[in-house]
């Protein structure tokens, strides 16, 4: 899928008054991104953090736009600890995503035109027949190495930057507090959600 693809994604939302819905997943860390420091000259700054590191927080957020309506942000936080076997899921299943769409349906109250990348969960089977099965969502999938074209990388970069550069947590449960203080402001300022949109290039 390319930019006229996300264009004839619009037009299908237009014609069936959905809402276009882009799609994506990051995962965060306790030792965060520096965001800002300072050092002497001719020194090189480190930064050392004590906590427990290896603790993770996936979140899946959607960005929803239909003209005439107030953007909105929707997500869903999944917590990951250490404590994982080697086989236990460090990332969202495809019954997680279709949770997350089915709760998206019910508040944005009108069809879904998805527009998400090729990840492998997104293409299994029972996510396919999902689809297949629900005449209110129609999915676009977006091109590899795409990420400019999916306005909730900037969602994350407004997140990395606001809730946590420059903060190492003591544990999952703090982290996760911060995410949700920072998307809930991200959420009440539906210009930033736009301002993401708007930053790809692409309209609705």
């Amino acid at each position: 899928m390319g930019e006229g693809d996300v264009a004839a994604g619009g037009s299908t939302a237009a014609a069936l008054g959905a809402y276009v819905v882009f799609k994506d997943e990051a995962g965060f860390l306790m030792t965060p991104p520096t965001s800002r420091t300072w050092a002497r000259r001719g020194r090189t700054p480190v930064i050392r953090v004590r906590g427990g590191s290896r603790g993770r927080i996936s979140v899946a957020a959607l960005c929803c736009y239909r003209p005439g309506e107030r953007s909105r942000l929707i997500y869903r936080p999944v917590v990951h600890t250490r404590h994982l076997t080697p086989k236990g899921r460090r990332s969202f299943a495809w019954t997680d995503y279709r949770d997350l769409l089915l709760a998206a349906h019910r508040q944005l109250g009108a069809p879904i035109v998805l527009v998400w990348d090729n990840l492998n969960t997104h293409r299994t089977a029972g996510m396919r027949d999902f689809i297949a099965s629900h005449d209110w969502i129609t999915a676009f999938h977006l091109p590899s190495y795409a990420l400019d074209l999916n306005p909730v990388e900037g969602i994350w970069s407004l997140l990395r930057r606001s809730s946590q550069a420059d903060t190492a947590f003591t544990s999952a449960g703090q982290l996760l507090r911060a995410l949700r203080r920072g998307l809930r402001e991200i959420q009440y300022r539906s210009h930033l959600i736009d301002g993401c949109l708007a930053a790809t290039g692409l309209h609705t």
